[in-house]
């Protein structure tokens, strides 16, 4: 007979953690499994400070053990195959575990595949991401020891987490190389394959100030399909044709997509991501299945902080669904972008769906559309702290949940 248990959470991610979390704030006795193969747990949002040189990568790291929660069973596998007609998942070793509620959290892949020559490019000769934990550092590296050259920042065509990140790391290294003198002798790029600097328009203005700050060549439509790391060249595709560029520092933004075993699963959506209603979280098929995070089909930005929002959302709307009731709870697609300009100020984009300004504080506390210094304070001290000791723990600061008739 296959293990069983009432909730199945798929991923001991933010996602993952925050719900099983939420779930036992109100119910504490809720047989709850975890399938999460890694040994660690990372906050992700800390690897920008780590390639500006404000954080030290270990920070952002701590064991899966010591993250989950209290009562949970943690299955240390992966996860394969879903088959929801039998409400149960499969997993690496051929074993199978069922479920009365099924969580689809496994987060977003990064395809670096899918750049030609960008896997064996990685962590030398100038090539750098912070969207690994052991490479953010060696940005860091090649941002203190760059005085003079061509230094190009990138991002893929969107879905990725966190869409503001790549433009982050670019900021950091411009007001560091500005601090030291020696932003005049380097052209800075950056590579864009979407047609905005930003997709909400209201925080443009107040990041355009900066891309003229530091005289950063702006190229939109240019889309990174090849990396020569020895030979220092990267392949750009645009409306004109390709592109070849040559670099001393290149930062990349991987294409990111849905993990195979979800995009292949009858779960999925034509995106690839977990096919879900946008306010319910809950399947828009299998009424028992509910999904968040970086791996859900929602149109709302891949951020930690969507997934604060969304925690507390699947955790009203899931209990409801094992006492057969409908859903109650809403989610109005809040994401935050907490864009670090310049070291001890930020742009703190928060935002909804299609857009919709959705600020946490009153404007004469934190004007979100202007560089402030408050906002790093929160960035750098205050969100660290509420990730490993609120969100993570059940404790919902600031993401109480609405009725869905609010969203």
């Amino acid at each position: 007979m296959p293990a069983s248990h009432t909730v199945l959470i798929i991923g001991g991610g933010a996602a993952g953690i925050a719900t099983a979390s939420s779930l036992l704030k109100r119910r504490s006795d809720l047989d709850i499994a975890i399938v999460e193969p890694a040994d660690t747990h990372s906050y992700q949002p800390g690897w920008t400070m780590v390639g500006g040189g404000i954080f030290k990568a270990e920070e952002t790291r701590r064991t899966m053990e010591s993250v989950m929660p209290a009562g949970v069973t943690w299955i240390k596998q992966s996860a394969v195959s879903f088959q929801p007609d039998r409400n149960q998942v499969t997993l690496e070793d051929g074993s199978a575990v069922t479920y009365d509620a099924l969580v689809v959290a496994p987060g977003i892949r990064l395809a670096w595949e899918k750049v030609d020559g960008l896997e064996d490019a990685l962590g030398k000769n100038g090539v750098t991401s912070n969207y690994r934990y052991d490479l953010a550092p060696y940005t860091w590296e090649l941002v203190r020891s760059l005085k003079s050259g061509r230094a190009i920042f990138t991002q893929p065509p969107m879905p990725i987490k966190c869409a503001g990140a790549p433009q982050k790391a670019m900021y950091l290294s411009c007001d560091h190389w500005m601090r030291s003198g020696v932003l005049d002798n380097i052209d800075v790029e950056f590579r864009n394959a979407g047609g905005v600097l930003f997709g909400v328009a209201a925080y443009v203005p107040a990041l355009m100030d900066y891309v003229e700050k530091y005289d950063i060549a702006l190229e939109l439509g240019s889309n990174l399909i090849a990396v020569d790391g020895s030979g220092q060249k990267a392949t750009f595709a645009t409306e004109a044709g390709e592109v070849t560029c040559d670099f001393d520092m290149l930062h990349v933004v991987p294409p990111q997509v849905a993990p195979q075993f979800l995009a292949d699963s009858p779960l999925a959506g034509e995106s690839g991501f977990t096919d879900v209603d946008q306010h319910t979280l809950r399947h828009v098929r299998y009424d028992n299945v509910f999904g968040l995070g970086d791996a859900g089909g929602m149109p709302n930005a891949k951020t930690a902080a969507a997934v604060r929002k969304q925690a507390p959302v699947v955790a009203v709307n899931l209990l409801r669904q094992l006492g057969d009731k409908n859903p109650k709870a809403g989610y109005d697609g809040y994401g935050s972008c907490p864009l670090t300009v310049e070291r001890g100020k930020i742009v703190l984009a928060e935002f909804g769906y299609d857009g919709k300004l959705l600020p946490s504080f009153p404007k004469w506390l934190i004007n979100g559309t202007r560089p402030q210094h408050l906002s790093w304070i929160l960035k750098a001290d205050v969100l660290p702290w509420v990730y490993w000791n609120a969100m993570l723990k059940g404790r919902e600061w600031l993401a109480s949940p609405k009725d869905k008739s609010a969203s």
